[in-house]
């Protein structure tokens, strides 16, 4: 009993690191949902302000464009509107930044090449691969500001992971704390081809969708070897606890 607990616990601590660290690898999938390949579709719209209440605090939001984008998170990061800027700014209403690709990017390029992490409020990636960084098209990825009130649709973002499909449908927008000047509102880039500051989508979200989790291996390896982790170490105090692994020398 005492040699099958070490085995489990060595072995599933194993998996369990390397599991860890390679959660996150992409597995190069050919897109299976043709709007993968597209555009984002965009149409100016003319639609007035609105008023909506977060965290008992009001914004203004004004659409720009009718927005639909798919894309496969290469990044995220969830927003806290009582820390750092987004305290300074008494922004709640930014749920979260996402970071997506599509196109060539998702198709063709090999994302395992780069490093994607999320900022306060950027995207940022980096390669050391030569070719890697040739072949990819700083007009197919983009970070996301997403924006709403809605407990559901916040709830729905928060389910994400690296290498989800998702859908975005909404409004590219500027917002802002009521009583504040338009000219101090939070902007939102129309293009793709824009880069540095102010190069990211602000989306007022109207639909938020997951169509599609990332089937990297490892996460299914997490799932058997974190429990049995876990396990091994119950038994194995459990054992020391009830005399079963003690012995005497004489």
């Amino acid at each position: 009993m005492q040699l099958l607990v070490k085995i489990v616990f060595w072995t599933s601590l194993l998996l369990t690191l390397v599991g860890w660290w390679q959660r996150n690898d992409f597995v190069p999938v050919a897109p299976s949902i043709a709007q993968l390949n597209a555009e984002p579709a965009q149409k100016p719209v003319r639609k007035s302000g609105f008023r909506v209440e977060f965290n008992a605090v009001p914004y203004n939001v004004l659409p720009k464009h009718a927005y639909d984008l798919y894309g496969m998170v290469v990044s995220y990061r969830y927003h806290d509107g009582d820390q750092m800027l987004h305290k300074l700014w008494n922004d709640h209403l930014n749920v979260a930044d996402v970071c997506v690709v599509w196109g060539t990017n998702l198709a063709e390029v090999d994302l395992n090449a780069f490093d994607f992490y999320n900022g306060q409020f950027t995207c940022n990636f980096s390669t050391r691969d030569n070719a890697a960084w040739a072949q990819f098209s700083l007009a197919q990825i983009s970070n996301n500001h997403l924006i709403t009130e809605s407990a559901a649709l916040r709830a729905q973002i928060a389910d994400l992971s690296i290498g989800d499909v998702i859908r975005v449908r909404g409004w590219l927008s500027w917002y802002g704390e009521v009583g504040r000047p338009e000219a101090h509102m939070r902007k939102t880039s129309v293009s793709r081809d824009d880069t540095g500051n102010g190069a990211c989508e602000t989306i007022y979200v109207e639909q938020f969708e997951i169509l599609g989790k990332m089937p990297n291996p490892w996460r299914q390896v997490l799932k058997v070897s974190v429990p049995a982790l876990a396990l091994s170490i119950v038994l194995w105090f459990w054992g020391v606890g009830t005399g079963r692994f003690a012995h005497t020398v004489k």
